[in-house]
């Protein structure tokens, strides 16, 4: 009787959570191992990966997974986050970078807050507690020191999320206490838990001071404002610096072991390596990864001109659209194409029918929509046709519409001069025959993106990859958004990309919002 083969992998997610994973039979490929391990370390693997194992010809030197046939039966993988398109495999003839983790926020704050594990005194004072109010109504009443230990054991884990929560993050936190714990509910308090959230703002801003004098930079950056002991210092509500956008990672701390002169050095290390014949993109992105933290610092405390940055830092114009993907999910940690077009295609439908029931109408922005959806109609059916189609109408449907952000040249004609006192622009390059003053191209030779009177991006293929791509590059530069489609960006980033911020809906998205929502 033929035994059943039987696979023990240890898994590195990062370098601090290693997890083990037990098989019953070799997979058939890698991409059918990586199919397995999304599904069984889920949520911690939603994202795009390879895989590297020890290779025991190597002396368990890490390999890139190529060929299912190599990996052992009891061995050791090392899953590798990846952005891009560019293969993490690639030959190299230089040492593999060793992965350094952000180590800062994975995700936004959510929708559910998870209440920590308090002291051991406090949890079965809690467990007692809870007991005594389901039987007989009563309330705990807690000595300062165990509240103490509460307060600060949440605002440690709300630091986790986010360093400056809304009010009304602060409220779902301190509802998910009081929904865990019943026993702390306060009988005088509306929704139970009014006071536990007064608290826990307070207890935050204390979080925040200590945080700052442990030199936290998230914090620290806003400190040192007016106060009795320096009248002389900026106003302490004005220009703070802080997530507005839903930015996971804002301000991160220098790498482990890293200060600015060690950053520095390797941020000449990547100019230069762009700069050969044939660079190395696998010590490219290694690199890109570790100096997040030092681009971060520059762009929200130095505030730089794009074209100087983006000099200094060469590599996010080569390959540009894979980096600025990568520099997009480091900011959210959210994969920029696939949420993008995943969410674009499935409000598609709805959007079209919108646009369709606001052209039958009269007035100006009706026949924009319709002149928009005569050009579609005129097309074969094709995706990226209808892709071009809704991105290109929402702002008009959003009475955004600005002849100044939309511009065409001729492919042969463009003359870079023309853009200096452009702010920020989508600029379509047509062949020629093609007519410049039309509203929307579906066939274009290729599309590019003005940034402060910059061609930043060249070569995009079609018009939804730079609409796409300018919205990351927004995030990864630190960029406001363009001036007249305020709405149509605030759109993308809360209903499309899902990067909540907490601030309300202005009331056309918000009715937009509720249109979408609802079943023909």
């Amino acid at each position: 009787m033929a035994v059943s083969q039987k696979f023990l992998l240890r898994v590195h997610l990062t370098t601090d959570v290693v997890v083990k994973v037990s098989l019953t039979k070799r997979p058939e490929s890698v991409e059918e191992l990586i199919t397995i391990l999304r599904e069984k370390l889920n949520p911690r693997l939603d994202f795009e990966f390879t895989l590297q194992y020890e290779d025991p010809d190597f002396n368990g030197q890490l390999t890139c997974l190529l060929d299912i046939q190599e990996l052992p039966e009891k061995g050791t993988l090392k899953v590798l986050r990846s952005e891009s398109d560019v293969s993490s495999c690639a030959s190299s003839d230089t040492d593999i970078l060793p992965h350094v983790p952000l180590a800062q926020r994975l995700k936004c704050w959510p929708d559910t807050f998870p209440v920590p594990t308090f002291s051991y005194e406090v949890e079965h004072l809690l467990e007692e507690g809870n007991r005594a109010f389901e039987m007989f109504g009563k309330h705990l009443k807690l000595t300062r020191a165990q509240k103490h230990n509460i307060l600060e054991t949440m605002a440690s884990v709300m630091h986790t999320f986010k360093a400056y929560p809304s009010d009304g993050d602060v409220g779902l936190a301190a509802e998910a206490l009081v929904t865990t714990h019943p026993c702390l509910k306060e009988p005088g308090s509306r929704n139970g838990s009014y006071g536990w959230k007064t608290s826990l703002k307070f207890k935050m801003g204390n979080y925040r001071t200590k945080l700052a004098r442990s030199g936290c930079v998230e914090v620290s950056v806003n400190a040192g404002r007016r106060s009795v002991n320096n009248p002389e210092g900026e106003h302490p509500h004005s220009n703070i610096k802080r997530a507005r956008r839903a930015e996971v990672n804002y301000l991160p701390n220098f790498p482990r072991g890293e200060d600015q002169v060690s950053l520095e050095d390797m941020r000449v290390q990547i100019k230069n390596e762009v700069e050969k014949t044939e660079p190395n993109k696998v010590m490219i992105e290694k690199l890109m990864q570790t100096t997040f933290a030092l681009r971060r610092h520059e762009i929200v405390q130095d505030n730089p001109m794009v074209k100087n940055f983006l000099e200094k830092w060469p590599a996010l114009r080569f390959d540009s659209q894979v980096s600025i993907c990568a520099e997009f999910h480091r900011v959210t940690n959210i994969n920029l194409r696939n949420q993008f077009y995943a969410e674009l295609d499935r409000h598609t439908p709805r959007l079209m029918a919108l646009y369709r029931q606001k052209a039958a109408r009269t007035g100006k922005i009706s026949e924009a929509l319709r002149t928009i959806l005569n050009h579609y109609d005129l097309q074969a059916p094709d995706i990226n046709v209808k892709r071009t189609a809704v991105l290109r109408a929402l702002p008009v449907y959003l009475r955004e519409e600005d002849p100044e952000f939309f511009k065409t040249c001729n492919a042969d004609t463009l003359d870079e001069s023309t853009l200096i006192d452009t702010p920020v622009a989508l600029l379509t390059v047509v062949t020629d025959g093609a007519s410049q003053t039309s509203p929307v191209h579906f066939t274009s030779s290729s599309m590019a993106i003005v940034v402060e009177g910059d061609l930043v991006m060249r070569e995009i293929p079609r018009f939804a990859d730079a609409f796409a791509l300018l919205f990351g590059l927004i995030y990864a530069l630190h960029l406001d958004y363009p001036r007249k489609h305020v709405h149509t960006f605030t759109f993308v980033q809360k209903i499309f990309m899902g990067l909540v911020d907490g601030k309300p809906l202005k009331p056309c998205l918000h009715a937009l919002k509720n249109d979408l929502l609802l079943k023909e």
